[in-house]
């Protein structure tokens, strides 16, 4: 007879994770009395432990990730942390560099945070991690940041100007008579008197106007695109995109807490809840990934949307440790 064990409890995933980060920091503790008697205490323990193992092995790319893409400005950081009298070149800063890209990414697991732009909002004003916020900036402009968003904020000597460092933002600015320009990657975004939103999407920028007029400068110096209302473009690599009409309300739907498409790819829907979500949503199947939907979802919960979305595509998901999701 075949006994079904329950199902492992997230205090014992937390458990487990913790196990994990301990024992690879210190491999004799996996054969420690301690451990021992924490994998015989429930037969569930096991099962988490093996869970753990597999969240760890699929982070172990994205930390490598990490440590290669911010290397020399972790660096930067580490020697500006450090008094001129202890700073060494050679091994000891190796060995710090490898030390903190570990910490970061234990610590960041444990927490449900998701690597890649730790550094940038160390230089923001305003961030966000899984929710959206509310930003009232000095001049008394509204900002709606989405998730895993950050700006950072200059005001002075007559002029406006906010830099998206990741992310997306929402703009309703105030008019003082002062120039209001918000700079993504190499562009700009001047005011003429609007509502817009500045978003990052991979290598490029996207622009889309809700209300009033503003003006897109691809790279320092090049001509500007004018848009007005229900108007969007994207620019990258000092070029920009035929304007495009949109409806900037379904667009927008994410200030008020919903995602909205027509036709649009599962893999875009899919990344685009992942921005709720505490964790990783992996999506492994490329075909799937192409197939269209169109719906209205809530981001509050991106999981019940997956399952609502997998009822109707015919698909599943397995979520591992609360924060881990396998589309297959």
């Amino acid at each position: 007879m075949t006994t079904t064990l329950p199902a492992v409890t997230q205090a014992q995933s937390d458990a487990a994770l913790q196990w994990l980060v301990r024992i690879n920091g210190q491999p004799e503790q996996a054969r420690s009395a301690a451990f021992r008697r924490w994998l015989l205490a429930d037969p569930r323990h096991p099962v988490a432990y093996e869970q753990a193992q597999a969240l760890w092995n699929h982070s172990a790319l994205a930390a490598a990730t990490l440590a290669d893409e911010d290397r020399l400005a972790l660096q930067h950081y580490l020697a500006r942390m450090s008094p001129p009298a202890v700073r060494r070149p050679g091994r000891w800063r190796a060995g710090a560099l490898a030390m903190a890209a570990c910490l970061i990414m234990a610590i960041g697991m444990l927490g449900g945070w998701q690597p890649g732009h730790w550094l940038l909002d160390l230089r923001a004003d305003y961030s966000t991690s899984a929710d959206r916020r509310e930003v009232t900036l000095p001049d008394h402009s509204a900002v709606t940041l989405d998730a895993h968003s950050s700006i950072a904020v200059q005001f002075e000597n007559g002029q406006r100007r906010v830099r998206l460092l990741h992310g997306a933002a929402f703009f309703k600015v105030t008019h003082t008579g002062e120039p209001f320009v918000v700079q993504a990657a190499d562009g700009q975004v001047r005011v003429l008197g609007t509502e817009f939103e500045v978003r990052e999407q991979g290598a490029a920028t996207q622009v889309t106007v809700r209300a009033g007029r503003v003006a897109v400068s691809p790279s320092k110096g090049a001509v500007a695109r004018e848009l007005i209302a229900n108007q969007q473009v994207s620019y990258g690599a000092g070029q920009v995109s035929h304007t495009l009409s949109v409806d900037s309300e379904q667009h927008l739907a994410w200030r008020e807490g919903w995602l909205t498409y027509s036709q649009a790819p599962l893999a875009q829907v899919v990344e685009d809840l992942g921005r709720y979500y505490p964790g990783h949503i992996v999506l492994l199947n490329e075909a799937l990934g192409r197939r269209e939907v169109s719906g209205s979802f809530p981001i509050a919960e991106p999981l019940q949307a997956l399952d609502s979305l997998g009822a109707v595509l015919g698909f599943s998901r397995q979520t591992v440790l609360g924060r881990f999701t396998v589309i297959r």
